[in-house]
């Protein structure tokens, strides 16, 4: 594993430094709430647009996200296959009423709707979950400074969440709109640097095609899965389905995206900057899974440590089983010296029967790599250690420091924490304004622009340290891009199904609402445990579709009930 010298050290702290100076310096003049928390309203659509990318984009999508095609391959793509149906949705339903209603907060047309209680359930739900993501969008930068610096988790989720708070609390809506958009441009400009530079790593006799064929015959090709089967996680079906639905209720409920276009300078602008985000959001992720991908095609010819994390690594052989450990490299060596001659077959005799054998190949280094793994729980149980075995979030980080040139290392190290910068911002800004708004001030009564502010920047600095509690035990996860999803897939299908009676079902009152969502987010809790221990097989993304479905028949049958519910409402 390389050591960072001063040329990385510094291309990685001027980036970081120059994107943080500038983000304070627009933070000037925020005096009020309008501009603390909306910005003003005075962004544009590109803004808007790159701001919402960079919010659901963080270090996790360039940690996880190449790390799971390495695994798993282009099928996680479908996962997305739903968000340009759900931006066209947000673009003609939820845009035009927030701006008429004027809110700060999602969740304030929900009290217009139905009640008070209704609107603070929802917005409780949206801090339970979100304040957990903001916990892994701060572990997942520490475990790059974790390989790097050789520094403990636990030590580095605290700086790192600190650096956050400050940054965040200091600045407001406008501050993180306007360096998201910065941030994504140095992460745009990275990755495909990255791409490049693995693409002319390969053998000089493989190209670009040889080495898609190479991913082809291994199986990671394989984007569109059109079955019905639930064993697999991501298919077209569940991409479609609850995709649509967790998109959905992400961007047109979750306040840390709605926050980003309610800053807007219009309800044009607001919109085309969501179908901006619609239009780029699919092949962006494309393109992150490709850039893995091609990693995994470079492994095939250059060798690939056993277990990417090199703490795990280092624990093991200071162990009772480091002989067995070692055993296990001489045979992963073996494989790797008889996969060569396999792929090189495979390529002279271009016939579609060869790749079985590629296939067997990377099925025998899977089980090898598996054994590894349970040898490191062994190891790190025996001396009393949380050391993560699964190794899916260190295999980009690796590549990156053992494969790419000085400067380039620091450049992909700031685009990493670039993405977690600025996701992280925008979810303890959200935490921080739903709670003031939702919460504090609609509970204890009308405050001054400067009191509501200065409880904003509290509530901000609170959730940061509740995030940094989440972070320091966010490494029990077997992947961080799935973890991030699943808990969004536990709470949001519910709160999409509250806005959709909001807006389409106008004989529904607050009460039918407020204890149909109260026994849905019990039932999908429940759902998502017994899919966790196997009694029951019902993959997160299904979540999203079955809670909103769930709400909406609960509330809807509990007002035909009780058809003299007469709670107070507003239609708008």
């Amino acid at each position: 594993m390389q050591v960072l010298n001063w040329i990385d050290w510094s291309v990685l702290c001027v980036t970081l430094l120059v994107i943080v100076v500038y983000g304070t310096y627009q933070t000037r003049g925020s005096k009020n709430v309008q501009d603390y928390l909306k910005g003003g309203n005075t962004s544009k659509w590109w803004t808007i647009g790159l701001s919402v990318m960079a919010t659901q984009a963080s270090a996790i999508t360039f940690l996880s996200t190449p790390g799971q095609a390495f695994n798993d391959g282009m099928g996680f793509v479908q996962f997305y296959f739903g968000l340009p149906i759900a931006m066209v949705v947000i673009c003609i339903v939820f845009i035009p009423l927030y701006h008429r209603l004027k809110v700060y907060t999602a969740y304030e047309f929900l009290e217009n709707r139905f009640d008070l209680k209704t609107r603070t359930l929802a917005a409780i739900l949206f801090l339970i979950q979100r304040g957990l993501a903001a916990g892994i969008t701060i572990f997942a930068p520490a475990i790059i400074l974790s390989v790097v610096l050789g520094w403990d988790l636990l030590t580095l989720n605290i700086i790192i969440g600190f650096l956050v708070i400050i940054y965040t609390v200091s600045g407001g809506t406008r501050a993180v709109n306007v360096t998201q958009k910065h941030q994504m441009v140095v992460i745009f400009i990275g990755m495909l640097i990255a791409f490049f530079l693995i693409v002319d790593k390969l053998p000089q006799d493989i190209t670009f095609k040889k080495a898609l064929e190479i991913a082809g015959a291994s199986g990671k090709m394989e984007v569109l899965d059109f079955s019905f089967n639930l064993n697999n996680r991501y298919t077209f079906w569940s991409g479609i389905i609850g995709g649509t639905f967790l998109m959905l209720s992400y961007f047109g409920t979750d306040q840390s995206q709605v926050q980003r276009y309610l800053s807007g300078k219009s309800v044009k602008e607001m919109q085309l900057g969501l179908i901006f985000n619609g239009l780029l959001k699919v092949p962006m992720q494309f393109f992150i899974l490709l850039v893995g991908v091609m990693v995994f095609v470079f492994y095939q010819f250059n060798e690939a440590p056993i277990n990417f994390n090199p703490t795990a690594t280092e624990v093991v052989l200071n162990s009772e089983y480091a002989e067995d450990y070692k055993a296990l490299q001489e045979e992963q060596h073996d494989i790797f010296n008889d996969k060569q001659k396999i792929i090189e077959a495979y390529i002279n005799s271009e016939t579609p029967e060869a790749s079985k054998y590629i296939t067997i190949a990377n099925e025998a280094n899977d089980e090898i790599r598996s054994e590894a793994r349970a040898l490191i729980d062994k190891a790190s149980e025996k001396q009393n250690l949380k050391i993560e075995s699964n190794d899916k979030d260190y295999v980009f980080i690796h590549f990156i420091l053992n494969n790419l040139p000085r400067g380039l290392i620091g450049l992909l190290l700031a685009v990493i924490l670039s993405a977690a910068m600025s996701s992280t911002a925008s979810e303890l800004n959200a935490l921080g304004s739903t709670t003031t708004i939702d919460l504090y001030i609609r509970n204890t009564g009308e405050k001054t622009e400067d009191e509501k502010v200065k409880a904003s920047r509290w509530f901000t600095f609170v959730w940061g340290i509740l995030a940094i509690g989440v972070a320091c035990v966010a490494n029990l996860a077997e992947n961080l891009i799935q973890l991030v999803n699943i808990i969004g897939s536990i709470f949001y299908g519910n709160v999409l199904g509250i806005f959709l009676l909001a807006f389409f079902f106008k004989f529904v009152k607050g009460n039918a609402v407020f204890i149909g969502a109260l026994i849905t987010q019990v039932i999908v809790i429940g759902l998502y445990l017994l899919d966790l221990y196997e009694m029951i097989n019902l993959p997160f993304l299904w979540l999203n579709f079955v809670g909103c479905i769930i709400v909406i028949g609960i509330a809807c049958l509990l007002q035909l009930i009780n058809p003299n519910d007469k709670t107070i409402t507003t239609n708008n």
